[in-house]
C-alpha cells in the first residue's frame, strides 16, 4: 500500500508536456530531476486556485494585504536571519526600535523595559509564560519553598496558546469562566483562584471568540488587594495579540497596559492589526528585571557573541522590516484612520443586521472591528449559525463558527473580522447575501448536525 502512494503523480497540464520531467511529477516523493523554474512555478499556482480568496476570508485575523513597496522591501530581506546580530546589525537594530514604540505606544513611564520580535503572538505569550515561571520558581527558592505545583490563572476566553502553554511547561490552568452579557471574566472572583503558587494571571484585551476586552484595570486593582491582604505578589500578562494594535489608537484612554504597574509583560500579534503578513509578534516586558536571567541565552554560533531569549534561533528579518515600514509609512493617525474605518465597517454592519429578528448581535464593533452573531433563542429550531456559514460558503465568504468556551457553551456563533481593506461597498455586498441566505433559512428550516 505504502508503495502505491510513492508511485502517485500529480496531474500535469498538457500544455506543460517538454517542460516537466519525463513520467510526470510525484506526489508525495521528490522527482528525479530538475525542471525549468517557470514550468515549477506554473504547476504550483494551478493547485493554488483551490485555496479560497484571503480577501473574502472573514474568519483569520490575520493581514492580507499590504503596499506594493512593502511587499518589496519583504522580498528584499527576507534572507537575513535576524538571529545573526553580527551579519545583520541594522535589521536588528530595526527590531529595537519597533520594541521600543511598542513600549513608548503601551504606556512604559520609564522607558526602561526589554523585549523583542517573535514568530507570532503565540510563541511571544510562551516566553510571557515562561518569564513568569522562572521568576516564581526564582523566588520560591530563595525562600526554600518548593516549586513543583506552578498554576496559572486564565480567563476560558484565551487563545490556544495558553492551554498549550501550561501543558508543555507542567503549569495547572486555573480557569475563569466568561459569563453573559459581558461575554468576560469578573475580577472580583480572582482571589479565589490565586495562591502562593500562582505564576500569573492572564488578561485579554480582545478575545478570538467575541473580541470582548477583559476589565483588565479592574483585575490589576483586585490583584493589588490581594497583596495588601495576603502579601502574594502575582504578575499580570495581557495577551494583547488582537487589541495591542487597536485600542492604543482608537481608545487611548483605556488604561489597560504598562500604566499599570501590575502589568509587567504584553505580547502582541503584528500580523494582525500591525498589518503585516505573517508573521511576526512582539513581546515586551515593562522592566528588564521582567525577564529571568535564565531565560537568556549566549551563542556564538554566528560569529559574534549574543544574547537570545526567543523559542526560533533561525528566522527571516523581512516581517520585522515590513512592521518597521508600517510604523513609518503610517503613524499614529494612520493607524488610527485605518482601524478606525475599519471599525465603522464593522459598526455598520452592525446596526444592519439587528434588524433582522432571527439573529443577535453580541459583539457590534464595540471596541475592535469584529463582528459576532448568535441565533436569536426563538429561532434556535429554524436555522443554526453552522448552516449559515455553509449558505455564505456558497456565495465565497469563509466565516468561523464554534461554541463559546465552557459555561457558556450552549451559545454558538459566527464571526466576521473587518480588515484593512474591507470597504463600505464590500459589506454591502456581505450584507446582501448575509440578507439573502437568512432569508432562504428561514422559510427552509433545517437543523444541522452543527
Amino acid at each position: 500500500m505504502q508503495s502505491n502512494r510513492w508511485a502517485e503523480s500529480v496531474d500535469v497540464n498538457p500544455l506543460y508536456c517538454g517542460l516537466v520531467p519525463e513520467g510526470g511529477v510525484p506526489r508525495f516523493k521528490l522527482p528525479d530531476g530538475p525542471m525549468p523554474p517557470d514550468a515549477a512555478a506554473a504547476l504550483i499556482r494551478d493547485e493554488l486556485i483551490l485555496d479560497g480568496n484571503a480577501r473574502l476570508n472573514m474568519a483569520t485575523f490575520c493581514t492580507t494585504w499590504m503596499e506594493p513597496q512593502a511587499r518589496a522591501l519583504i522580498a528584499d530581506t527576507l534572507d537575513r536571519n535576524i538571529v545573526d546580530y553580527d551579519q545583520y546589525p541594522q535589521t536588528v537594530e530595526l527590531e529595537a526600535r519597533c520594541v521600543n514604540i511598542l513600549d513608548n505606544l503601551w504606556g512604559d513611564p520609564d522607558g526602561i523595559s526589554v523585549g523583542c520580535s517573535t514568530g507570532g503572538s503565540s510563541e511571544a505569550a510562551m516566553m510571557g509564560g515562561l518569564a513568569m515561571k522562572f521568576r516564581w520558581r526564582e523566588r520560591r527558592r530563595e525562600q526554600g519553598l518548593p516549586v513543583d505545583r506552578p498554576n496559572l490563572v486564565l480567563p476560558t476566553a484565551v487563545h490556544t496558546c495558553w492551554p498549550k502553554f501550561c501543558q508543555y511547561w507542567d503549569v495547572e490552568p486555573r480557569w475563569m469562566p466568561i459569563e453573559e452579557p459581558s461575554y468576560t471574566l469578573d475580577p472580583s472572583r480572582l482571589s479565589e483562584l490565586c495562591d502562593e503558587n500562582t505564576i500569573g494571571v492572564i488578561g485579554v484585551l480582545g478575545s478570538t471568540q467575541v473580541a470582548k476586552l477583559d476589565p483588565i484595570e479592574r483585575m490589576a486593582a483586585e490583584l493589588d488587594k490581594l497583596q495588601q491582604r495576603t502579601g502574594i505578589d502575582i504578575p499580570l500578562h495581557v495577551d494583547a495579540a488582537i487589541g495591542g494594535f487597536v485600542t492604543p489608537f482608537l481608545e487611548p484612554d483605556t488604561v489597560w497596559d504598562f500604566r499599570l504597574p501590575r502589568v509587567q509583560s504584553i505580547n502582541t500579534s503584528g500580523h494582525k492589526f500591525g498589518l503585516v503578513f505573517p508573521g511576526v509578534g512582539w513581546i515586551v516586558w515593562q522592566e528588564p528585571s521582567a525577564l529571568p536571567k535564565d531565560l537568556v541565552m549566549s551563542c556564538e554560533l554566528l560569529g559574534g557573541s549574543i544574547e537570545t531569549f526567543t523559542l526560533n534561533f533561525s528566522r527571516s528579518g523581512a516581517p520585522v522590516i515590513a512592521q518597521y515600514y508600517n510604523f513609518l509609512r503610517l503613524g499614529f493617525n494612520g493607524y488610527r484612520a485605518v482601524h478606525q474605518a475599519c471599525l465603522d465597517v464593522a459598526r455598520h454592519l452592525a446596526e444592519q443586521l439587528a434588524d433582522i429578528d432571527s439573529v443577535q448581535v453580541i459583539s457590534a464593533g464595540e471596541h475592535l472591528p469584529v463582528l459576532a452573531l448568535r441565533i436569536h433563542p426563538d429561532y434556535e429550531n429554524t436555522y443554526t449559525v453552522f448552516d449559515l456559514s455553509n449558505r455564505l460558503r456558497t456565495r465565497g465568504w469563509q466565516a468561523p463558527t464554534y461554541t463559546l468556551p465552557p459555561n457558556l457553551e450552549h451559545i454558538s456563533v459566527i464571526r466576521f473580522v473587518i480588515r484593512n481593506g474591507f470597504s463600505r461597498d464590500v459589506a454591502e455586498m456581505l450584507l446582501s447575501d448575509l440578507r439573502r441566505e437568512i432569508g432562504i433559512l428561514e422559510a427552509t428550516p433545517k437543523r444541522s448536525e452543527g
